[in-house]
């Protein structure tokens, strides 16, 4: 399903459920008669359920995702983690015999599971508090869906439809230069840190955490 040479392989599950657990937004990407259909949506994660946990969140009635997925098929949420352009001009190896070329060092973790579609009101009311009250908590005063009158709450309710990925694999991959030699790879940390794109910073601590693995 994924291209993951082992070099990039991520294979600790308590990690990667860490990481979906603290991502807020999965790309749903499920398949139709007509070919894959693809969503963007903010999700809560519980890791507790068997066997991998379930991914939740919800859809526009209008968005025809949920009526037209063959729920027969597996389905796929996508985190994407932080990305970067990788310069060859930060290689030693340019500087030893020019046999280099540019790439992008990038992190993701596919969930893959069966879906599920639900309309129960009461059961969308409690996703969306518990969705809203995760987003909400790191504020002073924390929005509350009570806080809206309840017959717009009500009819808001109306105009969604909740999805369940029941996860049953996850894939993770993190491509950061594991497989350069270690002058190339103290180069892609030099080149990319001084960046002011927060993604680029973040790809330069990657590459050296993995740099300290490797150690």
């Amino acid at each position: 399903m994924l291209y993951n040479p082992p070099a990039f392989r991520e294979t600790d599950l308590g990690a990667l459920q860490q990481q979906i657990a603290a991502s807020g937004l999965a790309m749903l990407i499920t398949v139709g008669a007509d070919g894959p259909i693809v969503s963007n949506l903010p999700v809560i994660y519980d890791a507790s359920a068997a066997p991998y946990g379930v991914i939740a969140g919800h859809l526009a009635r209008g968005n025809p995702q949920w009526k037209d997925s063959d729920l027969s098929k597996p389905a796929l949420a996508l985190f994407m983690g932080a990305d970067a352009y990788i310069s060859p001009g930060w290689y030693a190896s340019k500087r030893e015999h020019g046999k280099v070329v540019p790439t992008w060092n990038y992190s993701m973790i596919v969930a893959s599971g069966r879906l599920e579609i639900f309309e129960d009101a009461g059961a969308l009311r409690e996703q969306v508090e518990t969705l809203t009250n995760r987003f909400e908590a790191g504020f002073e005063k924390p929005w509350q869906v009570s806080d809206a009158p309840e017959d717009f709450i009500a009819r808001q309710i109306k105009g969604i439809v909740g999805v369940r990925l029941h996860v049953e694999k996850i894939e993770g991959k993190a491509k950061m230069s594991q497989n350069r030699p270690a002058p190339d790879q103290e180069g892609v940390v030099s080149g990319l840190s001084p960046s002011p794109r927060a993604d680029d910073r973040a790809v330069a601590e990657a590459v050296r955490a993995h740099m300290q693995r490797k150690d």
